[in-house]
């Protein structure tokens, strides 16, 4: 990735908070670890709006109907012995 010098206003206070919390050597790294999250951060949200554009199909829609099955096949643990109960 190639990397240039860039002259930019920033609210110090607020890189020296990120710097905080990312644990950041310089504010070059501060803001590139904040594009690199807001970058994913913004395509995660096109891609949640495109499938809620998206109808659900027939099948998508009976997987609603279906009751889980929550057997584990273990009926041989005695969980309140084991854990206790709340």
């Amino acid at each position: 990735m190639a990397r240039q010098k860039a002259t930019v206003t920033l609210d110090r206070d607020k890189v020296e908070q990120a710097r905080a919390l990312i644990g950041g050597r310089s504010m070059s790294e501060v803001i590139d670890v904040a594009l690199g999250r807001l970058i994913r951060a913004e395509r995660l949200r096109r891609d949640v709006e495109a499938y809620a554009r998206q109808p659900l199909t027939e099948d998508e829609l009976a997987l609603v109907d279906l009751q889980p099955s929550l057997d584990l096949g273990d009926d041989d643990v005695d969980y309140d012995a084991l854990y206790g109960v709340p």
